[in-house]
């Protein structure tokens, strides 16, 4: 395969002005969880690859674009990655750090050394060769480009900040605007009133936060939402929601959920947090919509604390006008309005993907594609549907590169007539 590889290079050498490296396996794009997972799967079985990495670390999405509060919202057993558990040590919640610790420990223990600063510009599959095309910049100069026969999108659902139409109206407040990815505590807006834009699970920890700090933050509620609580009698909810699917379908699983979060929370409605008429199972399988596990911030909204307001409609120097009318005043917005896919601004020609950068098939049959392409951490399931389809992956391609590898040295072996 190697042979066929420098065959091909050295075909488009003279319309190439740019290096050319040949991978004998796959190429993996991103080095976060998903991809260290995909590549200690290859690694226990044989098959070398490269990784390319737009950042100069790992999990940069983790070390540079979250919170310091943050903890992993479920427990541990499932937020670990194939072959390697979270030390014993580690809380049922390990924080940021401990979990950067781990997959810092998880590529070391699997030897992977991913290319870093290799911004993906393209990718795309030649026809004529039977192989991926893959063009990056590395250190914001230099043009290479790698050839191989598979492709693995490890880049997640979470690699660009969304940045709502607020953006134009935001001229206006003429205050501090930031988005979520470069918040890091509430020590910064001590004492100040700050709107925090979105009720995800990071609008209400930060929100949370912001409190801690004795700032006043007031959330904007567009639209409804599931909060449920993180634990039920010192068991995890989504613990009990994956037993109960084991033996209920799906709706009755969502109904069993809400009636427990009505016990331990009660009426969260009348804080100005309305349900949505979708389960939170159903409502996650079908739109990615992931429900709010509280760890705190509720008991800050019934206390008033946290005020939840209804949508923007305008922005003034120093205030925003409510869809309610009413006129909030404010010394900085936050915007935590999440993250999508960057798939559509670099891979060409490929129909896996849908126009929003997710696979048009659903979990569990979006992992593989045709020509070689596969994707990992698309699943909307978190951790665990990426180490399923990382295994998924490493399985198909060893089985591939084993087949082509060995008939490979059965062609160098004949004996020409």
């Amino acid at each position: 395969m190697a042979q066929n590889l420098m065959e091909h290079c050295n075909q488009y050498d003279d319309f190439l002005s740019r290096p050319c490296t040949l991978v004998n396996g796959p190429i993996i794009v991103g080095a976060g969880p998903s991809g260290l997972a995909v590549a200690a799967g290859l690694c226990q079985r044989g098959v070398p690859f490269v990784i390319l990495e737009r950042t100069d670390c790992i999990s940069s999405l983790w070390q540079r674009r979250t919170y310091d509060r943050l903890k992993l919202h479920l427990p541990k057993q499932f937020c670990q990655l194939p072959d390697l558990p979270f030390p014993d040590c580690y809380p049922e919640y390990p924080s940021k750090d401990q979990f950067v610790e781990y997959l810092e420990s998880y590529a070391a223990r699997f030897a992977i050394s991913p290319r870093f600063d290799h911004s993906v510009r393209s990718a795309k599959y030649d026809d004529a060769a039977g192989l991926w095309r893959v063009t990056a910049v590395v250190a914001g100069s230099e043009v290479v480009e790698y050839i191989g026969r598979w492709l693995v999108v490890a880049t997640g659902e979470n690699a660009e900040k969304v940045v709502p139409e607020l953006e134009g109206l935001l001229d206006e407040f003429g205050r501090d605007v930031t988005h979520v990815c470069d918040y890091k505590s509430g020590e910064r807006y001590r004492g100040k009133r700050v709107i925090v834009v979105g009720c995800g699970n990071s609008g209400m920890e930060i929100s949370l936060d912001l409190c801690d700090h004795n700032a006043s933050p007031s959330m904007v509620v567009r639209d409804s939402v599931h909060v449920l609580p993180r634990e039920v009698m010192g068991k995890s909810t989504f613990e009990l929601a994956v037993l109960l699917l084991k033996w209920l379908p799906l709706r009755v699983v969502d109904k069993v959920l809400l009636v427990l979060a009505r016990a331990v929370l009660g009426n969260v409605a009348k804080f100005g947090l309305k349900r949505p008429s979708a389960g939170p199972l159903e409502l996650k399988n079908t739109r990615g919509r992931t429900p709010v596990l509280d760890t705190g911030a509720l008991a800050k909204i019934k206390s008033g604390e946290i005020k939840v307001v209804p949508g923007i409609k305008r922005f003034s120097p120093g205030k925003a006008e409510l869809v309610n009318g009413q006129i909030l005043d404010a010394d900085a917005v936050i915007l935590a309005t999440g993250y999508r896919s960057n798939v559509p601004l670099w891979l060409q020609g490929c129909d896996f993907f849908s126009k929003d950068g997710m696979p048009t098939s659903a979990f569990p049959n979006g992992w593989k594609g045709t020509r070689g392409v596969y994707a990992v951490g698309f699943t909307r399931r978190g951790l665990s549907g990426v180490a399923s389809d990382a295994v998924r992956i490493a399985d198909d391609i060893g089985m591939a590169w084993q087949q082509e590898t060995k008939l490979g040295k059965r062609r160098s072996c004949l004996t020409p007539f």
